[in-house]
């Protein structure tokens, strides 16, 4: 191995660029290894419809990424190479069939009013849960934050303890497993809001009866009204792009389309990285932002992975799958009625309401297409309108209730022999998918100049950490979440071989573009103390 590294990162995304960037910053020789022309994992900017139309092909929206600790320690650095986040005062709205709307803001206050309109005593409802949250935001955000399985886990766990007792941890235990479905129907009347807030689970991988989905339902809202839905200017690339830059004035090096082949193990401990280009050594870590299948089935020898490990990531479980489809537009979308908040609203869900998205979540599980799927309508433009050319938009359209293999159609519309998705079923879903906003969006068709869509299957193509097309590393159920993900008994990011460490969306904390994973390894690798100090001169 004739190139040294202190350490190697697999993989380029947000928790890479994060952790490499916080080691380069303490001295340490970094590099990165990405398998793809670009660097960023699912964070890419393209102008894959037509030119001026600057379109993020995977994910497209930072607000866990500027809420977390990922941009605390690093926004002065990023600043300084250019990032700038706008936002909105609307960070989510919802659409219904029959044209009822209603809309978060960023202003509590103005939530409250809302949703008294909306149901009488549901203003309060929101200002009471609100309240509630706020007291106990630190062990909340905590809990997503922090690395469970080590010292700070057992400090945040005696914080909650001294704080709310036995009682009220046990009910606080208790709101973390209940369903969406029903901490809405108990704390909202208004149907309307029902529709408002359940469809955010889908961006975790939950659906509003599965366990969890009210706690994360709560901290998702919780988070939009505080931070809102902030997007960088001139698309989510320049984010990445600060990252790169950074870590080259770092001295780190960054090595694009070097697909690692194996991570090489000697004498027992991970010392380094094989890829078609030859072998790289890594003196102290090697991290993989990978899934447990990618980790442990293709990047290991298997002698050295024990074999309980084996069958464990043998049977670690993907969730639903994702579409997602581009419009440039040749003007702003008309939405009904004369409410300026629809184009100042940065994601708007369609969907006839909860009951609509457990219907449509249901039927994917069972491998079948939607007949009338939820639709995430995120609009960058009204944002950042230099998305787009001056009068043009853009709309950024996602589909998070899809079968990764279709062996149906709800509709009974569209064949789907075979299992797997075809450019004409991607094609034909997407006609069902603009066949809806168009009902609801008057005159959209018409202002289609061009329509790029990208299948479940085009998905784990560009990325193979989207295994089946599931954007969230992994299912989020109890048994795959917290301190039991990824796997049981593989703690801290840790793996069984010493020096390897996994982060990324399919371990602690989870999915969402917010690089938690790749700081709590840093810490591990460095010490928090000397991370603390780093950063507080």
């Amino acid at each position: 191995m004739a190139t040294e590294y202190d350490a190697i990162f697999v993989g380029s995304g947000i928790a890479s660029l994060a952790g490499a960037a916080i080691l380069a910053k303490a001295g340490w020789k970094v590099a990165i290894f990405e398998r793809n022309p670009w660097f960023g994992g699912n964070i890419r900017s393209a102008e894959i419809t037509a030119p001026g139309f600057i379109h993020d092909v995977y994910a497209g929206w930072h607000p866990l990424f500027v809420s977390g600790e990922s941009y605390k320690l690093l926004k002065n650095d990023l600043a300084a190479r250019g990032v700038e986040y706008l936002n909105t005062e609307y960070p989510a709205g919802v659409l219904t069939p029959d044209g009822t709307a209603a809309f978060l803001s960023t202003v509590h206050q103005q939530n409250c009013d809302h949703f008294e309109q909306l149901a009488a005593g549901d203003g309060a409802a929101w200002d009471r849960t609100s309240s509630a949250f706020m007291a106990k935001a630190d062990i909340v955000f905590g809990l997503m934050g922090t690395q469970l399985w080590s010292m700070a886990g057992l400090a945040l766990g005696a914080k909650m303890m001294r704080r709310m007792g036995m009682r009220g941890t046990l009910e606080f235990g208790s709101e973390l497993l209940d369903t969406s479905r029903n901490w809405l129907g108990t704390t909202f009347k208004s149907e309307t809001i029902h529709a408002l807030l359940a469809p955010w689970v889908l961006h975790v991988g939950l659906g509003p009866d599965s366990a969890t989905s009210g706690f994360m339902t709560t901290l998702i809202a919780m988070t939009l009204e505080l931070v809102g839905l902030p997007i960088p200017r001139g698309g989510g690339a320049r984010l990445v792009d600060a990252f790169v830059k950074m870590l080259g004035d770092l001295g780190a090096e960054l090595h694009r389309e070097a697909a690692v082949e194996r991570v090489v193990v000697q004498g027992g401990r991970a010392g380094g990285v094989r890829t078609a280009g030859g072998e790289f050594a890594a003196r102290r870590a090697v991290i993989c932002n990978v899934t447990p299948h990618q980790l442990y089935l293709k990047l290991l020898d298997r002698a050295v992975v024990p074999e309980w490990i084996l069958g464990k990531a043998d049977r670690f479980r993907y969730g639903r799958a994702d579409m997602q489809i581009h419009l440039a537009l040749s003007e702003p979308p008309r939405w009904p009625g004369s409410d300026e908040r629809f184009l100042r609203t940065g994601m708007i869900h369609l969907t006839t309401g909860i009951d609509g998205v457990s219907r449509a979540v249901n039927e994917a599980e069972r491998g079948l297409l939607p007949a009338d799927p939820t639709v995430v309508v995120g609009q960058p433009t009204a944002i950042d309108p230099s998305r787009a050319p001056t009068g043009r938009w853009i709309l950024w359209i996602q589909l998070q209730e899809l079968p990764a293999h279709p062996c149906g159609d709800a509709a009974g519309e569209i064949p789907t022999a075979g299992g797997c998705w075809s450019e004409e079923i991607r094609e034909r879903y997407a006609d069902r998918v603009v066949r809806k906003l168009s009902r609801q969006i008057p005159g959209l068709e018409s202002t289609i100049l061009k329509r790029v869509a990208l299948s479940p299957a085009d998905l784990e193509a560009a990325n193979p950490n989207l295994v089946g097309g599931d954007p969230y590393g992994g299912s989020c159920a109890p048994n795959q979440f917290f301190i039991l993900r990824p796997l049981p008994g593989v703690p801290r990011h840790r793996t069984p071989v010493p020096g390897l460490y996994q982060i990324g969306a399919s371990t602690h904390p989870g999915p969402g573009l917010h690089g938690a994973s790749g700081v709590m390894v840093a810490k591990e690798l460095l010490g928090a103390r000397q991370v603390k100090r780093m950063f507080s001169q």
